[in-house]
């Protein structure tokens, strides 16, 4: 008997572990972008199949593998840049397709982040005088922004002036939840949107907080593709602030807006969205994307925009937004234009005045400008629970922090975030702590905000810790000028490049700081759930910011030399940049308050005047 119930046991173990592996086997799929030898494929394929395309032949044969029960799932097929698909595969299914003639690697996909009134006036760029006078300047040079998507309504986008879509062009606005081929229009000639590779990374796109389409519910999109190429808008600012002209670097270019964010976005998903601007005819693409550094054969970014490049298409990434560590640097491939980002001469000073008569200045974006007098300063303990300092959620108590000011650390919550929760928790006001650098950085808040550079956040700390019963007040100046400017932004990543050491970047840097540009309509400027606000323009910092200024001088080169493959504007943007400010001195690293190297700056600063 025992015996008996001994073999059944082991039986029913047999069982479960094959169904255990039956189970795994069918359900544990991950995508991949796959690259395959499209003359050895076809070779055997196309005799065997000639009704399939070469890749679904493929992906066929992998259907029987033992132990599957559901077969290979294909989400791309890239075939015109590149010979490959993307496809949803499980591990026994992968190892079957790497054993197969004419197979050459499988890339995991990946879940990468998204990383102007004044700034063309700073790069010399202004009304109809100069580059942008020039009576042989083209207007259908067409810019690729593979983003978050745009808000086609916006005024930055209309098209009044412009000539025809160009005749070359073989793009496509596709429709989409609340889109469709209506809103494209002579400026914004094409719109895309891609998420099959979100979807097998992350399961389903929330239908409450994005639409199924090229509209950007984001911002960032909106913002970079403006800043490319939004036309000319008069008496744009947000709250009063910055007030001015906004304009992108080639106003007059067309623009094809490419969705591959949710906000999140997968490597694969973004592959295809350049695959199908290579195809479509773009001259131009910018990409603010932040990538993880890796060897160029398993850099799919690098792989299409060398393809791309061949085409004779301009690339312009980002470098990154995680300085100032050394080696912090992506999107670093010689034929890629990588971006870091710096000041411009303009800021939003915040005087914070301490109760021992100490001052320090920081900056501020609110709507308001009220001054804020003499209030109790809370920290840490003082304020709440633990997490406090960094203002987590849930940590301040409303009891203590009600009508005070609220030192938040940088350093676990966005600082947005952090603002939300100081006004949830009743505050009157915030003052930010940097634990690094002097950046001029801030974003837009909730309730008025001080953030301060690290030498003053230390003062601030010093004299709360050591004073009882401390207080401040902050006085909100306007828009201020004329500021020794550029300066490298602490954030912007830096050298060397840990994947190709012999090619320096970044490559040149560009205004990445506070920088004014497009947003959505139905998006709060600060971004938090709470915000009820609503803006027409919104000022945010970044490599992301910077990326499109050079897409669009780029493509204001691109208009005047035709002829000029992406190899001789990236030359002339590089040779031509400058490396003094503007009173005459080497341009500072805001990290470390020393004079910039070229693993922060690349060439130096781009100068569009000088780069014709």
């Amino acid at each position: 008997m025992k015996s008996t119930v001994v073999k059944i046991f082991n039986a029913m173990l047999l069982l479960l572990a094959f169904i255990t592996a039956v189970s795994t086997a069918s359900t544990d799929k991950q995508a991949y972008i796959v690259h395959m030898d499209k003359a050895k494929i076809t070779d055997t394929y196309n005799t065997l199949v000639d009704s399939k395309p070469w890749h679904q032949a493929v992906l066929d044969s992998l259907a029987d593998v033992e132990l599957e029960t559901t077969p290979p799932e294909l989400l791309y097929s890239y075939d015109t840049s590149f010979s490959g698909f993307a496809a949803k595969l499980s591990r026994k299914q992968l190892e079957s397709l790497e054993k197969m003639d004419g197979f050459v690697s499988a890339v995991p996909n990946k879940m990468l982040s998204l990383h102007t009134t004044r700034t063309p006036l700073f790069l010399g760029l202004q009304g109809k005088k100069g580059l942008w006078g020039s009576s042989d300047i083209r207007s259908d040079v067409i810019i690729g922004v593979v983003d978050s998507g745009i808000w086609p309504e916006h005024v930055s986008f209309q098209d009044h002036g412009l000539p025809p879509v160009p005749e070359r062009w073989r793009g496509a606005c596709k429709n989409g939840t609340r889109f469709s081929p209506s809103n494209c229009n002579r400026k914004l000639i094409g719109a895309r949107y891609f998420y099959e590779g979100y979807l097998a990374s992350i399961g389903s796109i929330n239908g409450t907080e994005d639409y199924l389409s090229a509209r950007d519910t984001n911002g960032h999109g909106t913002h970079t593709a403006s800043t490319a190429a939004g036309d000319v808008v008069e008496h744009a600012n947000l709250y009063g602030l910055a007030n001015g002209s906004a304009a992108g670097m080639r106003y007059t270019a067309r623009i094809a807006a490419y969705k591959v964010c949710w906000p999140r976005c997968a490597s694969v998903d973004i592959l295809m969205a350049m695959v199908k601007a290579i195809e479509d005819g773009v001259d131009v693409l910018t990409l603010s994307l932040e990538s993880e550094a890796e060897p160029y054969y398993q850099d799919y970014n690098a792989i299409a925009s060398y393809y791309a490049f061949k085409r004779g298409i301009f690339v312009v990434f980002s470098a990154g937004n995680s300085g100032p560590g050394p080696n912090t640097v992506v999107n670093t491939a010689p034929w890629i234009m990588t971006v870091a980002a710096s000041t411009v001469d303009r800021s939003f000073p915040a005087i914070v005045k301490l109760g021992n008569g100490q001052t320090f200045e920081g900056s501020y974006l609110y709507s308001t400008v009220k001054a804020l007098k003499s209030l109790p300063i809370l920290y840490g303990k003082s304020a709440g629970d633990s997490g406090a300092e960094y203002c987590v959620p849930g940590s301040l108590n409303p009891k203590l922090v009600n009508g005070k000011l609220v030192i938040c650390r940088q350093g676990m919550v966005q600082r947005p975030e952090m603002g939300e929760q100081v006004k949830l928790a009743g505050g009157a006001g915030m003052l930010i702590m940097t634990p690094q650098g002097e950046d001029p950085s801030t974003d837009t808040h909730v309730l008025p905000v001080a953030m301060l550079g690290a030498l003053a956040s230390e003062a601030v700390l010093m004299y709360v810790n050591t004073t009882k019963g401390p207080i401040a007040s902050i006085v909100f100046k306007t828009t201020t000028y004329g500021n020794c400017a550029p300066k490298v932004a602490t954030f912007s990543s830096r050298g060397p490049n840990s994947v190709g050491p012999d090619v320096i970047k970044p490559d040149v840097t560009a205004p990445g700081v506070n920088i004014l540009a497009a947003w959505p309509a139905e998006t709060s400027p600060s971004r938090v759930q709470s915000d009820n606000r609503r803006v027409l323009f919104n000022i945010i910092s970044g490599t992301s910011m910077s990326c499109p200024h050079v897409s669009g001088i780029a493509a204001l080169i691109k208009s005047k030399h035709k002829d000029w493959s992406p190899a001789a504007i990236k030359s002339a943007l590089m040779t031509t940049a400058y490396t003094m400010d503007n009173r005459g001195e080497p341009i500072e690293d805001l990290a470390f308050g020393s004079m910039a190297s070229p693993f922060a700056f690349g060439s130096g600063h781009v100068d569009p005047h000088q780069s014709f």
